[in-house]
């Protein structure tokens, strides 16, 4: 049903036609990479936190890490992953296809700086087992997303 949700909502988009639905798992940044036949980097990995009782989703390059420093200057409160047994009610797609397409209302959208050194990326549509491949004008055109932020740690 997530995956169908997410599906309708790029369907209304015109990106239907850019959904990929492997046979293995995609569920983490190394599997969708090797079943997408992408670069890590490339995978629109989507981080689930709680700011107070808010769900947000911020995407970000496959490889970034988060700097706790960085997001509690951005959004002023500590970075609070959503325990992974809430995520599907608060956000409503489970780990593993958490994506910021069909999503419950209420959900704030990020996107991090570290996508923009791609040309193209590929979140997830709402299952373990898909991805959609997006420019980043197309992302930002469909995921309903309220600011670009930065919080990835710096490459050391």
């Amino acid at each position: 049903m997530a995956f169908e949700r997410a599906k309708a909502h790029l369907v209304s988009y015109g990106f239907g036609d850019r959904i990929v639905v492997p046979e293995r798992s995609s569920a983490t940044v190394a599997e969708a990479a090797e079943a997408i036949g992408c670069e890590p980097g490339m995978i629109a990995k989507t981080l689930s936190f709680l700011q107070g009782e808010t769900p947000v989703l911020i995407l970000a390059d496959g490889l970034a890490r988060v700097d706790n420093h960085k997001y509690k200057e951005t959004f002023g409160c500590k970075a609070k992953m959503i325990p992974g047994d809430q995520v599907e009610q608060l956000i409503g797609h489970a780990v593993g296809g958490v994506c910021p397409f069909g999503i419950n209302e209420g959900v704030k959208v990020f996107l991090d700086v570290s996508l923009k050194q791609h040309e193209v990326v590929y979140p997830a549509v709402g299952s373990d087992h898909s991805g959609v491949r997006l420019t980043i004008a197309e992302l930002e055109q469909c995921s309903g997303y309220e600011a670009w932020v930065d919080i990835r740690k710096d490459s050391e």
